[in-house]
């Protein structure tokens, strides 16, 4: 009868319809490379801490931290593999991602996203060094809001967020570029460490990362993506101005 769809092939649709966007290949933990108040913490007596800068080892650090990941990307032998950046809106963290990016074409960067929850518990700008030690001693012991970034990361995954419907590819890497506090939380919510775990731990060294590979037979959560704008990608003007799309030769 016309209008009708064999039920063969309406099982077919009902099943391309449900399934699943690919999981990235891993995620990639970076800390931002060395800054001021590494240095000197008596930098936050004058500088705001969302504007400590890195130093000239930082950046060299984080240079060397792009690099390094795009060799261990091109391991894997995949011609159609991307990057997706999360970032502390730090100035530290930004800087690091922007030196790390010399490592990659724009073609390579699926897209950029500023978290305000990967940030730093601040120190603000304190006056009174004493107190400061006080407030970062406190903050140590408390962490900070990454949990709630774990679970928009989760749903990030389960939508395909990272790129286009009929365009998604299980060579998908993202790299979240934040402070050592907040990873090493957001590690222990992911992983269900606990407490006495969390607080044997110590920060990975700045401009250093950690990899998370994509494992087998965890649970999946359900979501609706709704309306994408996947034009809206930040990987223009706002961070990649040095960046042209020349071809980087492969590093070995």
């Amino acid at each position: 009868m016309a209008g009708r769809v064999p039920c063969n092939t309406c099982a077919i649709i009902c099943s391309h319809e449900k399934e699943k966007p690919p999981r990235p290949r891993r995620i990639i933990l970076v800390r931002h490379g060395q800054s001021q108040g590494n240095v000197d913490e008596c930098v936050y007596t004058r500088v705001a801490d969302p504007k400590v800068m890195l130093t000239e080892q930082g950046i060299a650090e984080a240079e060397e931290c792009g690099r390094e990941i795009r060799k261990m990307i091109e391991r894997d032998g995949a011609h159609d593999w991307k990057a997706y950046f999360y970032v502390s809106p730090y100035k530290r963290p930004l800087e690091t991602l922007r030196n790390m990016a010399e490592a990659f074409e724009r073609s390579r960067i699926a897209g950029v996203r500023e978290e305000p929850r990967l940030r730093e518990q601040d120190f603000g700008n304190f006056q009174d060094q004493e107190r400061m030690k006080i407030e970062k001693a406190a903050r140590n012991s408390m962490g900070d809001s990454s949990t709630g970034f774990r679970e928009t990361l989760k749903s990030d995954i389960d939508v395909g967020r990272f790129q286009p419907p009929g365009q998604q590819s299980p060579d998908m890497n993202i790299v979240i570029v934040s402070h050592g506090l907040t990873l090493r939380v957001f590690l222990m919510r992911w992983y269900k460490w606990t407490v006495e775990q969390f607080q044997g731990l110590h920060n990975f060294g700045n401009g250093k990362f950690l990899v998370m590979e994509r494992g087998y037979g965890g649970r999946q959560n359900h979501a609706k993506p709704g309306e994408l704008n996947y034009e809206c990608t930040m990987t223009g003007p706002s961070y990649f101005t040095h960046l042209d799309d020349r071809q980087v030769e492969p590093w070995r």
